[in-house]
């Protein structure tokens, strides 16, 4: 995991090692700009030598993962992991729920109101909030990196399968599909839409074949529509069973393979349907832009023998030769928002409960403040480092190394870094 370093005039330099960070505040040549994560102003240099860097995207539903890696001639190396947790869930239970009060609000409390006609209208390219939640935090965080490290290129994987290739193999060829790449994006998809699992017995542990949902001998076909997940043994004892006689005595299992089969990805859907804005989005910043798919995502990862993580797919993602110095902490990063306008907090029947206090800041701190506790003594004696939740009696709350920490005095707390909206977890591999 590297340091970044900005210059005297705030110009992004090269990362730097974090023992060379430690010496370079130990000297006075530098100073904590950010805490997490970490990056150092210097004090005596402006300018220095630069190299190609690249920032590697791989977006996801729930999560996205980033990579910054430097480019050389046999290959890259990585330099900083980063994975991002989205809210869009949250997002889109808020909005539901704020629709729901909205509507028994007005026919409790007002007369009667006739239906408005339709005046409002949508831009072009316009994605629901739980949706367009996704590209803006990862552009945020391109955004940022750009500030942090000398970009000059950007990967993004831009579709999760390859649709058209899976349907038609030459459309690119033959070798596309029928060459190293061969069943990479089938069974990816595969991977995805079964949960990693077999259909008919359940079993994650074991080595997993593609099996024909109607077998090929009774008129089924290749098509993905007509394609399951199963382990060794339960493919055999299939063989060429109609699907029905096969589970027979297992109906529930037969309604739920049936019914999952001709169900989409929900979680692919909300990926296809954000892409294209974060492609068009990546453009607009006027770097290079590398797509790639996910079968050769997965194909690079597999070939280099790297483990599966949403980072690291990242760095998988387009063309890759050889990775170097992946072995490293990841840093997760979870979208927390920055609180809420609502004052009053509600029953399920949207009645009020109770009603949370009017100003954000207590004593200087704030709500998702990242602060150091040191608590000389009592029941809560130690030193926390953490997430601040403030209270208006001046005793916050702490969130550190997974646990609630309750009751602890302003006075013993120190501000690290202000709330941005984001917390964060170094995570090592």
């Amino acid at each position: 995991m590297r340091i970044f370093v900005l210059g005297k005039d705030g110009q992004a330099l090269m990362p730097c090692h974090p023992a060379r960070a430690r010496q370079l505040l130990k000297e006075g040549r530098g100073v904590i700009h950010r805490r997490m994560p970490m990056v150092i102003r210097l004090k005596d240099r402006k300018t220095g030598d630069v190299q190609p860097v690249r920032v590697k995207i791989d977006p996801g539903s729930k999560f996205t993962g980033l990579a910054v890696v430097r480019e050389k001639a046999d290959g890259i190396s990585v330099l900083n992991l980063f994975e991002l947790l989205h809210r869009g869930r949250q997002i889109s239970e808020a909005l539901t729920a704020r629709r729901a009060m909205r509507r028994a609000r007005r026919n409790r409390h007002t007369r009667y109101r006739q239906a408005r006609f339709l005046n409002r209208t949508r831009p072009d390219g316009w994605l629901a909030p739980s949706l367009q939640h996704r590209v803006d935090t990862v552009m945020s965080w391109v955004d940022r990196l750009q500030r942090w490290v000398p970009v000059s290129g950007i990967t993004q994987e831009l579709v999760r399968f390859d649709m058209q290739a899976m349907e038609n193999p030459d459309i690119e060829g033959a070798e596309y599909q029928q060459g190293t790449l061969a069943g990479y994006e089938v069974r990816e998809y595969l991977l995805e839409k079964w949960g990693r699992k077999c259909a008919y017995c359940g079993e994650d542990h074991a080595p997993l074949q593609v099996e024909h949902i109607h077998a090929r001998a009774a008129g089924g076909t290749n098509r993905v529509s007509n394609l399951t997940l199963a382990c060794e043994p339960c493919n055999t004892r299939k063989g060429t069973l109609p699907i029905e006689v096969f589970l027979k005595h297992k109906p529930e299992v037969l309604a739920r393979i049936l019914a999952q089969a001709k169900r989409p990805l929900k979680d692919a859907a909300a990926v296809n349907a954000t892409r294209w804005s974060l492609f068009n989005a990546l453009k607009s910043t006027g770097l290079p832009v590398e797509v790639g798919s996910g079968g050769k995502t997965k194909f690079n990862r597999v070939r280099l023998g790297l483990p599966k993580t949403h980072a690291l797919d990242a760095v998988c993602a387009g063309n890759v030769d050889t990775v170097s110095n992946w072995e490293q902490p990841t840093v997760s990063i979870k979208c927390a928002g920055r609180g809420s306008y609502q004052r009053t907090r509600l029953t399920a029947h949207g009645f009020p409960r109770g009603y949370l206090m009017r100003q954000k800041a207590v004593h200087g701190f704030q709500t998702g403040d990242m602060v150091k506790a040191n608590v000389p003594s009592g029941k809560k004696t130690g030193r926390y480092v953490g997430r601040v939740a403030v209270r208006v009696t001046g005793r916050f709350n702490i969130q550190a190394s997974g646990t609630v920490i309750q009751g602890i005095s302003h006075k013993h707390c120190t501000l690290i870094q202000r709330g941005d909206g984001y917390g964060y977890q170094i995570n090592k591999m």
